[in-house]
């Protein structure tokens, strides 16, 4: 079994859970043409190049235990000599022989799980776990870890159990509970870098085509973004997972945005049209 690229998992946020293969993508209202005006213009005034932010170091996932949404299973990375490792690896998956029935993995038990580095494909580091029952790749995030969406769940006979890695693994979701000020404005920014990235990289398509895909892969991430973080723990608390995979989305546009040529990326947002007036 081999995960899906984070780059997908981006494109469409879908975390497939062992009973389940895929989420509902629910509906993502437009902005009315007045609203979608409005924030065109301020855009276009506001920032003509995509955001660059430095991407988040493993530094900030090294020796904490990261839970699956916040809230069951466990990822401890280390970093021995500056090697990344999986020091412990838990899953909350279910029976094979009773579905109905949960059961816990302890993935390598005793033993560390080595990764091998991927680079940054779409703008975050990537590393790839080496696990022959369970392979999977995963994305570093601020204080978390990204792993896309699977075919199928990890089976594990001899323990008669399977679960799946898939999701945001961060910490506790009951220990993040913070200022609501401060959350605002950690969301505020996120949300503002995605929006000025994908504006710069829909202005630096070549073909209308190309434009209206991306505008429905980002209506897909919107709305599966809302349905993964629903699921994680105190998430209408502390946003903690919105804010993250919008980060995480912010900088895949900006490295698709990398990709253009040179002279296509440099080009501004392109001006909303208005209606003229009837006469």
């Amino acid at each position: 079994m081999k995960g899906l690229l984070v780059s997908a998992a981006l494109g469409a946020l879908v975390v497939a859970s062992p009973a389940e293969a895929q989420l509902p993508i629910s509906n993502v209202p437009s902005p009315s043409p007045v609203t979608k005006m409005a924030r065109d213009s301020r855009l276009h005034r506001e920032s003509k190049a995509a955001v660059t932010s430095e991407p988040p170091s493993a530094a900030t996932v090294i020796g904490r235990n990261l839970l699956l949404g916040g809230a069951n299973g466990l990822l401890r990375i280390s970093s021995p000599a500056g090697a990344l490792q999986i020091e412990r690896f838990t899953m909350l998956g279910e029976m094979i022989s009773d579905p109905t029935q949960q059961c816990l993995i302890d993935v390598g038990g005793e033993t560390t799980i080595g990764t091998k580095n991927l680079g940054r494909p779409d703008g975050l580091e990537r590393f790839e776990a080496d696990i022959p029952a369970c392979p999977f790749e995963f994305d570093i995030l601020d204080g978390a870890v990204l792993v896309p969406g699977q075919f199928r769940a990890c089976v594990f006979k001899d323990a008669d159990c399977q679960a799946s890695p898939s999701g945001l693994w961060g910490p506790d979701g009951a220990s993040l509970l913070t200022d609501a000020k401060q959350t605002v404005q950690a969301r505020t920014s996120a949300e503002a870098a995605m929006d000025v990235n994908y504006r710069t990289l829909e202005a630096g398509l070549s073909d209308r085509s190309r434009a209206d895909a991306l505008a429905d892969e980002q209506s897909r991430f919107l709305s599966d973004r809302e349905d993964i973080c629903r699921k994680y723990s105190h998430e209408d608390s502390h946003r903690f997972c919105t804010i993250r995979l919008t980060e995480a989305r912010a900088a895949f546009l900006k490295a698709r945005t990398d990709e253009l040529p040179k002279d296509a990326a440099k080009k501004p947002a392109p001006r909303p049209h208005r209606r003229k007036p009837a006469q």
